[in-house]
């Protein structure tokens, strides 16, 4: 895949690589068709034996589905439409199997249907291996849309802008996408979780700052602290 126009795209993002839109050219790429997979995924998917296959599929997912994103958001914010298709689509893995990078070869077109093309593939065949209901993982990827959305804002320096897109792509993709949603927190905006991501349930792994599981006192505490650095 040679990624020509995305390569366009992140000329236009400060901090692209970062964001997953630079492959590194080490990292080989998996064709995003094998993600629709369920043998294919259950051999990417890692974990160890005391922990869940509900659990490791859902990190495997929260990881994957922020990589698998970018591209077509990038595109969304940057006026470079790109595609959100499978089969237009590669991922980077390093060998631990952490995604990394995302890499879309052609022009997009109706983001909202190739969007939810791509979920209504995907989401059935990581519930297959992770013995879960899919609704769970549709909400991650309401996070991902979110989270991603936002870091392209701050990227480029408009936050507003980025995220005022988060709604209308969410009503174009349809149920059972929840709507993505955000809450500003001394001056900085961060996304309202409608997911829990399951690092807690790792071994070792604790809840993160915007966990929706924490008390929201606690959370907007946390939320705090961290807009010192925005």
């Amino acid at each position: 895949m040679t990624g020509e126009l995305q390569a366009t795209v992140a000329g236009r993002i400060p901090g692209a690589a970062a964001l997953g839109l630079l492959a590194p050219p080490s990292v080989p790429l998996v064709p995003a068709v094998d993600l629709a997979d369920p043998a294919w995924v259950t051999r990417a998917v890692r974990g160890g034996r005391t922990v869940e296959r509900r659990v490791t599929a859902t990190v495997w997912w929260y990881s994957v589905s922020t990589v698998l994103l970018t591209p077509a958001l990038a595109g969304l914010v940057t006026g470079v439409p790109l595609s959100a298709r499978l089969s237009d689509l590669a991922v980077a893995f390093r060998p631990d199997g952490l995604p990394v990078a995302a890499v879309s070869s052609g022009a997009g077109g109706d983001l909202g249907a190739e969007l939810r093309e791509t979920l209504t593939a995907v989401v059935p065949a990581v519930a297959a291996v992770g013995r879960m209901r899919e609704r769970p993982l549709w909400a991650i990827a309401t996070d991902s849309i979110a989270n991603q959305l936002l870091a392209l804002g701050r990227a480029l320096g408009n936050v507003p802008a980025a995220t005022a897109h988060a709604a209308p792509l969410a009503a174009a993709i349809g149920a059972p996408l929840p709507v993505p949603r955000y809450v500003d927190v001394a001056g900085a905006r961060f996304t309202q979780r409608a997911s829990c991501c399951l690092m807690v349930e790792l071994p070792g792994g604790s809840l993160c700052t915007s966990c929706p599981h924490r008390l929201p006192a606690e959370r907007e505490a946390l939320l705090e602290q961290a807009a010192r650095w925005f």
